[in-house]
């Protein structure tokens, strides 16, 4: 029997695949767009689109991919034997950087005098970061270094300038010659980790004003291409905060010598490294034996980067997840239609748009705690560490949720769903993990009673909405009126504060069928897996609010 001839391509016909993702819009998501405007960065909107735009564009995605693709290389000596302790990066993580950089995602933020301004900062993250998290990271310590190192007047006025700099200028050079600048952190130690008190760096004065040099080994210093480094050393006078730049002003590198990167779970394109410092020349930020105090305000910055930074993964996966499920058919309909998938997606969605509400809130109470708000610095000051938490915490199985969608094409590293999932689980470990957050939320109730009225407060804006809600604030209220055994309870407590404050956040800003979704499946005793929401939810309106 002859068979019959076929084209040698006739088994490789592709159907039934979605078609590529990009382009797209990043910053089409109606709650970041009515989060912008309702916390007063408003006149940001028209950039934000063109950065949504960018984001999702062929070219930076592509960049996002090669970032990834091609890590970070550790250049401990050059040819000649001279150590040079350099990181070489690949050209998509520069061109990532440089966007980054010019549109306010790093520092700039500090020097724009118009209301709004960290809003309009986090509002760029959101679009911005669905491209890749990596480079997120000096974005976040930039940032965050500028209010600790307005402890030492006389460091800011020569540093500050550069740091809000929104030109990117890579490269290890005299500070005051470049035209603008990056800053990272040295906390934690091998022996520590977020127990920054039993550092065994040690600074020795040199006798010259403010001047030392630091003996000692960094556990963990992301980002050691970046020009200066806020670190903290044992002084005479306790643990004190440093300001370490990788160049002196007179040319010569500063020894930081690094030992090796970190081979990590995620965050593959950001070099993560242990640096040693001996005879490491470093000026003090503030006064000696105050460096938690120092430091206090760029935590606070760092912690809401990690809600930030968790609100765009969950929300860069479920447009993931969407675009495959929209062109995807199994057992004779797409799979959108299909109800049980629908309930899925519509609890990711419910999952996305309640982070991101949550980090424009807690990003328009920075911009108006920094402009001397103080019932807003209170609420912040708690919410912040709350948020950390629990979005943080929620990253993780939303990615897993999202990559499932997709079946066995969302496993295979293509997808660039794999990088999602490795990814989630940072931001609930870095600036402490969960613990550390829940007990801080602890130490602000004792000690700050303007943070729990302020959040008390937040909490009663939306009173008499919805009796889930009202039950869950008299929880929480009778918890902090008795607080017996509350340290063991303390992840339960602020778990509750949070999804309270996400309900009350969606019952005033979001469509009712949002925020009753929200309160039904998280205050209302829901199932614990996404996809569990009742059957009477509007599993349309969900979606189609949160369309891209």
């Amino acid at each position: 029997m002859v068979l019959p001839l076929t084209t040698p391509s006739a088994t490789h016909e592709v159907t039934n695949q979605p078609p590529p993702l990009a382009p797209y819009d990043a910053s089409a998501d109606a709650a970041l767009l009515e989060g912008l405007r309702r916390e007063g960065a408003g006149w940001f909107e028209d950039d934000l689109r063109r950065l949504g735009r960018h984001a999702g564009s062929e070219e930076a995605q592509r960049w996002a991919e090669q970032a990834n693709t091609f890590e970070p290389v550790l250049r401990t000596h050059d040819r000649y034997g001279n150590r040079v302790d350099e990181v070489e990066f690949h050209s998509s993580w520069h061109d990532l950087m440089r966007v980054a950089v010019a549109e306010g995602n790093a520092a700039s933020a500090w020097a724009d005098p118009r209301p709004g301004a960290h809003v309009a900062r986090y509002a760029g993250l959101l679009a911005w970061g669905h491209t890749e998290a990596g480079h997120g990271c000096p974005m976040a310590m930039t940032y965050a270094a500028v209010p600790a190192l307005r402890h030492e007047p006389a460091l800011a006025a020569q540093y500050e300038p550069l740091l809000t700099s929104r030109v990117y200028d890579p490269g290890l050079r005299v500070p005051a010659s470049k035209r603008g600048l990056l800053a990272g952190m040295g906390m934690t130690e091998k022996q520590g980790g977020s127990d920054v008190r039993t550092n065994t760096t040690v600074a020795t004065p040199t006798g010259e004003d403010g001047v030392y040099t630091l003996r000692g080994h960094k556990w963990f210093t992301s980002a050691p291409m970046c020009d200066v480094f806020l670190v903290l050393a044992q002084t005479p006078g306790g643990l004190s905060c440093f300001l370490v730049p990788r160049v002196l002003p007179d040319g010569t590198r500063n020894a930081f010598r690094i030992q090796r990167l970190k081979d990590k779970l995620g965050n593959r394109s950001n070099a993560s490294s242990e640096p040693e410092f001996d005879g490491t020349v470093a000026w003090l930020v503030g006064p000696e034996g105050r460096g938690v105090k120092t430091i206090i305000e760029m935590v606070n910055c760092t912690r809401l980067d990690c809600v930030s930074g968790s609100a765009v993964l969950m929300r860069k996966a479920f447009v993931e997840a969407l675009h495959h499920t929209r062109h995807r058919s199994a057992f004779g309909a797409k799979l959108v239609d299909q109800p049980l998938m629908r309930n899925v997606l519509a609890d990711l969605a419910l999952e996305s748009e309640a982070a991101t509400t949550l980090t424009l809130r807690l990003a328009g109470a920075a911009d108006r705690a920094v402009r001397g708000n103080e019932p807003e610095r209170a609420f912040r000051r708690i919410a912040t560490a709350i948020g950390k938490y629990w979005v943080t915490k929620r990253a993780p199985m939303f990615a897993a949720e999202a990559l499932e969608c997709l079946g066995g094409n969302g496993y295979v590293e293509d997808s660039g769903m794999p990088r999602l999932y490795r990814e989630a689980p940072l931001n609930s470990i870095w600036e402490g993990s969960g613990n550390v957050n829940a007990l801080d939320v602890l130490r602000v109730l004792g000690k700050e009673p303007a943070a729990a009225q302020a959040l008390m407060a937040e909490l009663s804006l939306a009173r008499g909405a919805d009796a889930r809600l009202d039950a869950a604030v008299n929880d929480i209220a009778a918890v902090l009126a008795a607080p017996a055994d509350v340290e063991v309870r303390a992840r339960h407590l602020v778990e509750r504060m949070a999804l309270a404050l996400q309900a009350s956040l969606l019952i005033r800003y979001a469509p009712n069928a949002v925020a009753d979704a929200f309160c039904a499946s998280r205050l209302g005793g829901g199932g614990y897996a996404f996809g569990t929401l009742p059957a009477a939810t509007d599993f349309t309106a969900v979606l189609e609010r949160a369309s891209y």
